[in-house]
C-alpha cells in the first residue's frame, strides 16, 4: 500500500508539519502556550513548548526502585497535588561509564547522561504537536539501546521534537532498570523475588500501561502504539513480543540491529548471581534482602567488576531470563504466538560490527587470519574472495565489520523475520541500511547505529552528519516509522513500494544513495552463514 502525501495529511500523519513559532508577529506569548498543563491520572504536569511541539520530560511512570523496591516488580508512581514541572529529564538508571576512549563512543555520546544517576529512574519523556484530547495521533515509543546494561531515554539522539513535528505524531522515550538492578536472578534464593530476572522488562510494561491510560491527554491514540528500538532496544522489543503482560499495550513493533531469539540461560543467570554475591562477600542466607540494603554505588561497582572479567562474553552480562513474566524464549524455536497479530519491521546495517574495533589500518593478511579463526583455513580464502568480489575497494577493516555482521546480527535478523513470516499472521518487512556514515571520512562504513539518528529525523547527529544526503535518508526512514505507527504499513510516497517479507522472495528495502527494493539481497552471504 503506497501512501501519497495528500492521503497522509488526511489521516493526520502529515509528513513535514509546518513550524509553529510562538508569539509570531505582534501577538503576545501567553504563559499557558509556553508552559502547557496536562492532567494525568496521578496529577497535573507542566511542560514546555518549542517550535509548536510540547515536551514533557522526566514524567514518572513508576515509583522509586531503591531499598525494598529494588529487584521487585515496579510499583505505581505516587499521586501529587497541584502542578508538577516536567521541564527536565529524570534520573537515568545506575550503569557503568562509557568513556570516549574510542572515537565511535563520541559519535553516539552514550557517556552523556542528562538527569543524573539514581534508582528513581522509572520515567519517560513525551513530545507532542497537539494537546487536543480528541486528536488520536499515532504513538511512537522508543526503547533505548546499550544492551541490557547501558543507556537511557534521555540521550540526545532520541530527542523527539523533530520527529513529532515532521510526522505529526507522539514520540515517547523511556528509561528503566538495567544490569543487576533489572535482571538479577534471585528466585532460587527467595520466592518473594520470583520475577527479579525480568524486573527491567516489567518496567517497560508499566510504561506501556501508563501510555495506554494517559496518552490521550497528550493527543495520542492508545490503540496505535508502535514500540521500536535499536541494538539493545531491538532486543527489548523482541522480548516484549513474548511477554503476556505486554499484550494489548502495543500494536506494531520494530527491531533495528537487535533481533533477540533466546533469553539468557538459567545457568548463566544463576552464575552471575553467584559471582555478584561472592564479589560482595555475601552468603546465600538472606541474599536478596542484603543486596537491597547496599548503596546503589556499591552494587554497581560489584556488578561492573564481575562483568568486566577478561574474555567474558556479552552473553554473560545481566539480562532477562525465563520466569513467570517471560515464559518462553522470544523467537526460538518460533515466533511467539501471543504476538502473532503484531506487524513488524526488522532491519540491520551493512557493516554493523565496525563499531567494536578501531583497527583502521588492519592489513589484508590480518583480515585473512581473523576469517581463518571464524571459518577455518580451508574456507577462509574463498570467503574473503566473496567479499572482495562484492566490494573490491572496501578496506580490510570494513570487510571485517561486514562479515561479522553477516555471521551474527544478520543471521539472527533473518531467522527472526523468517519465523515471523512463517506464522501466517501479521506481516513483517525487512530493510538493510547500506548508506555509510560520513563521520571521519566514512571510515566506519554503514556501522551500527547509522540508521538511528535518521529514524528520529535527527540527521545532524555526529554519526549521521548534517548533509543533504543524510537529510534525504532521514526523511525516508522516519516516514516509514510514522506510516507504520499510523497504519501498520510502512509504505509512503518517499520510497519505492516496499513489499512485505516472505521466505521465497525475501523482499528487502535498501537504504542507500538510491533507496530501492531487492529480493534476497546478498543471498550468497546469507546462505553461506546460515549453513556455517
Amino acid at each position: 500500500m503506497l501512501f501519497h502525501r495528500r492521503e497522509l495529511l488526511g489521516k493526520g500523519i502529515a509528513l513535514g508539519a509546518s513550524l509553529t513559532v510562538l508569539g509570531g508577529g505582534a501577538s503576545a506569548i501567553s504563559t499557558k502556550d509556553l508552559f502547557p498543563i496536562v492532567e494525568t491520572e496521578n496529577g497535573k504536569l507542566r511542560g514546555f513548548t518549542s517550535g509548536g511541539v510540547h515536551a514533557f520530560k522526566g514524567v514518572r511512570y513508576g515509583a522509586d526502585t531503591s531499598g525494598k523496591n529494588r529487584f521487585m516488580p515496579p510499583a505505581p508512581p505516587p499521586k501529587w497535588a497541584g502542578i508538577q514541572d516536567a521541564l527536565d529529564y529524570g534520573q537515568v538508571p545506575p550503569q557503568g561509564p562509557d568513556s570516549r576512549i574510542r572515537d565511535y563512543a563520541g559519535l553516539i555520546t552514550f557517556d552523556v547522561l542528562p538527569g543524573g544517576m539514581g534508582e528513581d529512574c522509572l520515567n519517560l519523556n513525551i513530545w507532542t504537536p497537539t494537546l487536543d484530547q480528541n486528536a488520536k495521533r499515532p504513538v511512537i515509543l522508543s526503547l533505548h539501546g546499550g544492551g541490557f546494561s547501558f543507556g537511557s531515554g534521555n540521550q540526545s539522539v532520541f530527542d523527539g521534537e523533530a520527529l513529532a513535528r515532521y510526522g505529526d505524531c507522539i514520540v515517547v522515550t523511556v528509561s528503566h532498570r538495567l544490569g543487576a538492578f533489572g535482571f538479577i536472578k534471585l528466585s532460587d534464593h527467595d520466592k518473594n523475588f520470583a520475577t527479579s530476572s525480568t524486573a527491567g522488562m516489567q518496567d517497560l510494561v508499566a510504561a506501556l500501561r501508563w501510555v495506554k491510560t494517559n496518552i490521550e491527554s497528550f493527543g495520542g491514540d492508545p490503540n496505535r502504539v508502535l514500540i521500536f528500538g535499536q541494538s539493545g532496544g531491538g532486543a527489548k522489543t523482541s522480548t516484549l513480543m513474548a511477554m503476556p503482560s505486554a499484550q494489548g499495550l502495543f500494536h506494531r513493533a520494530g527491531v533495528m540491529s537487535g533481533s533477540l531469539l533466546r533469553s539468557q540461560s538459567q545457568e548463566t543467570a544463576q552464575e552471575n548471581t553467584h559471582l555478584l554475591a561472592k564479589e560482595l562477600g555475601i552468603g546465600k542466607r538472606d541474599l536478596a534482602n542484603k543486596l537491597q540494603q547496599l548503596s546503589f554505588q556499591d552494587l554497581l561497582a560489584a556488578q561492573l567488576t564481575i562483568t568486566a572479567i577478561p574474555g567474558r562474553r556479552s552473553e554473560r552480562q545481566f539480562a532477562p531470563s525465563i520466569d513467570d513474566e517471560l515464559p518462553t524464549d522470544p523467537f526460538d524455536p518460533s515466533a511467539p504466538d501471543i504476538s502473532k497479530d503484531i506487524p513488524m519491521i526488522i532491519g540491520t546495517t551493512l557493516d554493523e560490527w565496525t563499531f567494536l574495533s578501531e583497527e583502521f589500518d588492519l592489513s589484508e593478511a590480518s583480515l585473512l587470519e581473523t576469517i581463518n579463526e571464524k571459518v577455518g583455513e580451508d574456507n577462509a580464502a574463498d570467503l574473503l574472495s566473496m567479499y572482495r568480489d562484492e566490494d573490491f575497494s572496501a578496506s580490510p577493516y570494513i570487510i571485517q565489520g561486514r562479515y561479522l555482521a553477516d555471521s551474527v546480527t544478520r543471521v539472527r535478523a533473518n531467522l527472526q523475520a523468517g519465523r515471523k513470516a512463517a506464522q501466517g499472521g501479521a506481516p513483517v518487512w525487512t530493510y538493510l541500511w547500506s548508506a555509510p556514515s560520513p563521520a571521519f571520512g566514512g571510515r566506519y562504513g554503514a556501522t551500527h547505529s547509522a540508521d538511528l539518528g535518521p529514524s528520529f529525523r535527527n540527521p545532524q547527529t555526529p554519526l549521521s552528519g548534517a548533509t543533504i544526503e543524510s537529510a534525504r535518508l532521514a526523511d525516508q526512514i522516519s516516514s516509514c516509522w510514522v506510516s507504520f505507527a499510523a497504519t501498520g504499513n510502512p509504505n509512503h510516497d518517499l520510497i519505492p513500494h516496499w513489499p512485505n517479507f516472505n521466505s521465497e522472495d525475501r523482499s528487502t528495502l535498501i537504504f542507500d544513495r538510491r533507496t530501492h527494493v531487492e529480493n534476497d539481497p546478498r543471498s550468497s552471504f546469507r546462505t553461506y552463514w546460515e549453513s556455517t
